[in-house]
């Protein structure tokens, strides 16, 4: 090859690569300063933006949570594996996101989408921010339909509409995950997609709710996220975001889902102990000041879509733990004021037995009683009245005052109505079945009945209508009256009549 050949193909070479686009993407470098518990220091950063993924020499990363001039304050999301001073730090110009759609249903996954099940990894899933604005007024709709959980006393005397954000609050062994776990259950072949996030949690009670989804066959429309009570407090706190992000890829899709915080008290704890690292001001109870703004920008994404918007829903239930049954704690009342009514646990009535332990005069919902079933209402209104009065009658009872025909006839209506509302954990009622049962109750049919006989002549009553064509209208919504009502009555009486005549 002559010079002027190899000229010429080294000219050509360079015009070629000087046409190629050059790729220049700017990276912001900046170095650790201080590295604490869960929290690390970077210096450098002038323009990183809040909640940025910020990754370390050696493969930790964090999302920026706390910005000043010329600093940021970094949460870690993992083990900060080996993080010192000195070690450089970059932004990614990304903001933290977790895999959603159709590939996470039965899967067990951490708040970043990392598999802890025995899966394939989601590879192939799209990718969501885990903070989203909630969705603007305009595309909302009223809260029309109910979400039925399955349990009598929440179903009949405290109902949850669909996208609704109903609390679920009491002291510690009240059962408040059971109700939520059963809640998931219920929604088997309903359609409801459910999203179960776990902060905070033991691994073994984790791995125990798990194991009851599968049993019960919940997990095919069912997603975990799960961040353990030994993960860093960055990822207990990032844990309910990633939750409702995934839930909202549903909604988004025109789908009812249902998600379980459990539970946001030690949601709060985590980001109580971050901001104390970050040096934030502490305020009542230690927290700081936007302890508050944590959780209504959170739940704030719960509600119904309109028909423009998709018409899918997102229902929350929150799960709080309270001390002594000190529901004015500061984290008890943000999340009540916050929410759309509670579902309250008494540990007084779960020691005496009365599982679930709902307190009804303590619990409200201020949105799904305009959801719940025509039937429902029916037979709710004087069945609350009815338990009322006999909470008060009971307790003056108890002083050994001598008392009327008729209000002997009101104590017994009352130990009936308390011994219907007991239900098993773990074993979800079809709507018609509860109707019916209450209908017997608040008709004075099981007044005589035996305590210890009530659970199986309630079961006799509920099995009796199961298979009545009057039942399932009544569970598709048309009200109890005429002769849906009558049929259901007679079915009723003659069960109750073979039930006697087998006692005689």
């Amino acid at each position: 090859m002559s010079l002027k050949d190899l000229a010429d193909s080294l000219f050509d070479r360079i015009d070629h690569e000087a046409a190629r686009p050059v790729d220049l993407t700017r990276h912001e470098r900046g170095h650790v300063q201080r590295v604490l518990h869960g929290v690390v220091e970077v210096a450098g950063f002038h323009e990183a933006l809040s909640d940025e993924v910020i990754t370390f020499d050696g493969g930790a990363s964090g999302l920026a949570l706390d910005l000043v001039p010329g600093r940021a304050g970094v949460v870690l999301l993992r083990d900060p594996l080996g993080l010192r001073p000195g070690q450089g730090a970059r932004r990614t110009g990304r903001v933290a996101s977790v895999p959603v759609g159709e590939a996470l249903l039965g899967r067990v996954v951490d708040p970043l989408g990392v598999p802890l099940d025995d899966g394939p990894a989601l590879s192939s899933a799209r990718l969501s921010p885990i903070e989203v604005p909630a969705p603007p007024i305009m595309d909302r709709a009223p809260v029309i339909r109910p979400l039925q959980t399955g349990i009598k006393a929440v179903d009949a005397l405290v109902p949850i509409g669909r996208g609704q954000r109903e609390l679920i609050v009491g002291d510690r062994q009240t059962g408040k995950t059971a109700v939520a776990i059963d809640t998931i259950l219920n929604q088997v072949g309903s359609g409801v997609i459910s999203v179960y996030c776990a902060i905070g949690q033991r691994g073994d009670a984790t791995a125990r709710v798990i194991a009851r989804l599968r049993k019960a066959g919940a997990m095919d429309n069912c997603v975990v996220v799960v961040a353990g009570g030994e993960e860093p407090a960055g990822l207990q706190y990032i844990a309910p975001y990633a939750a409702t992000s995934i839930a909202e890829s549903f909604m988004r899709a025109g789908r009812d889902v249902l998600i379980v915080y459990d539970d946001l008290t030690r949601h709060a704890r985590a980001y109580r102990e971050l901001s104390l690292l970050l040096r934030r001001p502490p305020g009542r109870e230690a927290y700081p000041g936007d302890i508050f703004y944590l959780h209504s920008r959170l739940l704030e994404r719960a509600t119904q879509l309109c028909d423009a918007a998709g018409g899918g829903s997102l229902t929350a239930l929150p799960i709080i733990e309270t001390q002594a049954q000190n529901l004015a704690a500061y984290i008890p009342t943000n999340l009540i004021s916050i929410t759309d009514g509670q579902v309250y646990l008494s540990p007084d009535l779960a020691r005496r037995g009365q599982m679930p332990a709902v307190d009804v005069g303590r619990s409200v919902s201020r949105v799904g009683g305009k959801a719940q079933l025509a039937a429902f209402r029916a037979v709710a209104g004087p069945l609350k009245l009815a338990y009322a009065q006999f909470e008060e009658l009971e307790s003056f009872a108890r002083f050994g005052a001598k008392l009327d025909e008729d209000t002997r006839a009101q104590l017994a209506r009352g130990r009936a109505v308390r011994e219907a509302l007991k239900q098993d954990e773990g074993a979800p009622i079809p709507v018609a079945q509860q109707i019916a049962l209450l209908l017997a109750v608040s008709e004075g049919l099981l007044d005589g009945v035996a305590l210890a006989q009530f659970g199986p002549v309630a079961n006799v009553v509920m099995t009796a209508v199961a298979d009545l064509p009057a039942a399932q209208e009544i569970a598709r919504g048309l009200p109890l009256e005429g002769d849906r009502r009558a049929v259901i009555l007679v079915a009723i009486r003659a069960a109750l009549d073979e039930v006697r005549d087998g006692h005689a």
